[in-house]
């Protein structure tokens, strides 16, 4: 018995040593701007924002990382060890939704993330100018972006519009505000207007719907038919030059 007791001794030390050394790395903490968990910051397109990163019971120096998304960010030696800061500026709509997440170096699981909930006005774009062949149909696309959402509606000629029942339908998602016509008329010559209304502000796109008269449609066979006439006239009006020329 006292053989197997002197074996097991040197196993057991290196065993409570990881044990003890996987406690201190895990005893470790981040914060980012006084947040230990991750969380969603609120701003306004156009000002700067200031992210830091502190590492928290620490008793050694502790390199950080930070990434946008999925890449590293550069820091520079002196904004790495401890305490890390970044600064996004000026702050975009394109920023919206991204993530920033700040990392212990030498233990990636130790980790605190932040996802930007930038808020701006509605913006709209698309085509402003469309002509249309009568009896055809037609769709309006009015390209949208706003944060927060913003209510949407359709105006022709400054006036709300009366959407006709199997004539008009509408189409929308959070990036996309459509009104599709049917059977385009005469009498839906006009300007449309997209409106978006939100807590930030209203925004406004026109497009003047032009609708052109029905082409004549000529059957093939009249085409065709046409075509050889003119061959055989061309032919005929040959061979009576030639003929006059010979008689000469």
């Amino acid at each position: 018995m006292a053989q197997r007791s002197s074996l097991t001794v040197p196993y057991e030390v290196p065993v409570l040593a990881v044990c003890f050394l996987a406690c201190v790395a895990t005893g470790l903490e981040l914060s980012v701007n006084n947040h230990a968990a991750d969380f969603s910051l609120s701003t306004l397109a156009g000002p700067p924002i200031s992210l830091s990163c502190l590492v928290q019971n620490s008793s050694q120096a502790e390199e950080l990382l930070w990434y946008r998304g999925d890449g590293i960010v550069d820091l520079k030696d002196g904004n790495k060890v401890n305490v890390s800061n970044i600064c996004v500026s000026p702050v975009t709509e394109s920023d919206n939704g991204v993530t920033f997440t700040c990392k212990l170096a030498r233990d990636k699981s130790v980790r605190v993330s932040v996802i930007l909930d930038v808020q701006f006005p509605p913006q709209l774009t698309g085509e402003e100018s469309l002509q249309i062949e009568e009896d055809k149909d037609v769709t309006l696309t009015c390209n949208t972006k706003s944060n927060p959402q913003a209510q949407t509606a359709w105006y022709k000629n400054n006036t709300t519009l009366t959407l006709q029942q199997n004539r008009y339908q509408l189409y929308q998602t959070s990036e996309v505000f459509q009104l599709s016509i049917a059977k385009v008329q005469k009498s839906d010559n006009g300007t449309y207007t997209c409106v978006m209304k939100s807590s930030l502000g209203e925004g406004r796109k026109d497009f003047h719907l032009i609708v052109e008269d029905k082409k004549p449609v000529f059957p093939k066979e009249a085409v065709i038919a046409a075509v050889v006439v003119v061959a055989i006239t061309v032919l005929f009006g040959i061979v009576a030059r030639k003929d006059k020329i010979f008689k000469v």
